[in-house]
């Protein structure tokens, strides 16, 4: 008898773990994908764009950044909307994690792992990754920015423009910033 009431409280406990980390009205989808020491976000809902975001180095800094914190490029999110996130990596484990948002999800190279998330106040949010991902794992912060509808409907026409030319691949990019940035181990 013990069993079988374990088995019926199971099986729909299977359906709510298997969902809890699923939207069925996802506004929009982004590509979140971890690289070494970078972050690249794709908009396959959006016109198929992406573009590689980098911190920006301790000398680049204007007032008002937040050091270490601080990107040349943000991931933009419409506010009040749901967003299906999907995090993978193209080399090693990564961690997308943004802890005013509730948001922790592993980038793992060759899986895709979703998640979601509804930011309802415009506003920009800030995490890192938090798994230890090689020497400059410390250069790799995440910045959200949550736009109200229509300042994402100009943004993202003005991403489309931006990011549609060829960039190189995020590998590139990534060792380029790491020979611009690389520190001794400590």
């Amino acid at each position: 008898l013990p069993v079988l009431i374990l088995v019926l409280i199971a099986i729909p406990s299977f359906r709510l773990v298997y969902f809890e980390d699923r939207t069925s009205d996802p506004g929009i989808t982004i590509k979140v994908t971890g690289h070494q020491w970078n972050w690249e976000y794709g908009y396959p809902d959006n016109g198929g764009f992406s573009y590689i975001s980098n911190m920006i180095q301790d000398e680049d800094l204007k007032p008002g950044d937040l050091r270490h914190l601080s990107v040349d490029n943000k991931m933009v999110v419409p506010a009040g909307t749901n967003v299906r996130i999907l995090t993978t990596s193209g080399d090693v484990i990564h961690s997308f994690f943004i802890p005013s948002l509730g948001v922790q999800r592993y980038a793992i190279p060759g899986r895709t792992i979703e998640t979601w998330v509804r930011v309802d106040k415009p506003g920009v949010y800030y995490g890192e990754c938090n798994q230890i991902c090689g020497t400059n794992h410390s250069v790799m912060p995440i910045a959200i920015e949550a736009l109200a509808t229509d300042d994402f409907a100009k943004w993202v026409a003005e991403a489309k423009g931006k990011y549609a030319s060829a960039t190189p691949p995020a590998r590139e990019i990534g060792q380029q910033e790491l020979a611009s940035v690389a520190e001794p181990a400590r």
